[in-house]
């Protein structure tokens, strides 16, 4: 895989390295899709509590009248 950066974020992975926080610019590479993957896990989390907290505010369960369901179609 070939990954291309603009020059200013070139230059700041090269001086994460030569500070000497990295040992390469892979190694600096890998840390940040790490804390990417680690973000979108959260937001996905995030967005399933919501539906969960929406579901639940939506009032309890009714009854299911299973033949009224079928004489409207919606039953097989």
């Amino acid at each position: 895989m070939t990954v291309v950066f603009p020059e200013p974020m070139a230059a700041r992975l090269h001086d994460a390295v030569e500070a000497g926080e990295y040992a390469s610019t892979s190694e600096a590479v890998r840390d940040a899709v790490r804390l990417w993957s680690q973000h979108r896990d959260s937001l996905a989390l995030e967005r399933l509590q919501q539906g969960w907290d929406a579901g639940k505010a939506s009032g309890g369960p009714g009854t299911l009248d299973v033949d009224q369901l079928r004489r409207q179609g919606r039953c097989g």
